[in-house]
């Protein structure tokens, strides 16, 4: 038996608990994987983007992203499908348009300026293209610039994205758009901002 100083018997020494290790390690390893977490939701790169794929969530697919030129009294599209399976689909994005001769004001109202986007599925199209009413799944007016959202049906499907420049009977437009496919999924959206 341990003595102290005084000759007192000392207690015996208590084990040391292992607890205080689990302690740390328990909150360290959900650090660790809220991190995982985090990185592979907002990463770009190759490896996060498999991981992405098997977990189910997908990537935003650019439908344009470049600029174009519309002529007067006519319009430009571009076709893109939705995979089957497919929910929870959006598509979103911004343009902008300026007459080819170059007068652009943003400041004032400039009927040159101004651009109808549309976005149709295909029975919808086909409609519009020989001139009856569609029900588009965005309109968004004759305007110079906007802001493109609109929620797709689940499902497969194939949709346009329209430039009409049809009320202008002799200005081109030049437009800059860009637009992806959006997989929308919450957690992508919380942690991408």
């Amino acid at each position: 038996m341990k003595t102290g100083d005084a000759g007192i018997p000392l207690p015996p020494e208590l084990p040391r608990s292992k607890r205080k290790r689990g302690r740390l390690v328990v909150p360290l390893l959900l650090l660790i994987a809220a991190g995982f977490v985090v990185w592979v939701i907002t990463s770009k790169g190759p490896a996060a983007q498999v991981i992405q794929e098997l977990a189910g969530w997908k990537q935003d697919e650019n439908i344009l992203a470049a600029p174009f030129t519309v002529g007067p009294h006519t319009f430009r599209y571009y076709k893109f499908s939705v995979p089957p399976g497919s929910v929870n689909m959006a598509v979103a994005g911004q343009f902008s348009a300026v007459a080819e001769n170059g007068e652009h004001s943003f400041g004032e109202s400039n009927t040159d300026n101004n651009i109808e986007v549309y976005i149709l599925a295909d029975a919808a199209f086909s409609m519009w293209l020989h001139g009856n009413a569609a029900s588009p799944l965005y309109d968004s007016g004759l305007i110079p610039m906007g802001t493109i959202q609109a929620d797709l049906p689940a499902d497969v499907g194939t949709y346009y994205l329209v430039f009409s420049n049809k009320v202008s009977p002799k200005t081109a437009k030049v437009v800059h758009a860009t637009v992806r496919l959006r997989h929308k999924n919450w957690l992508r959206r919380v942690f991408a901002r």
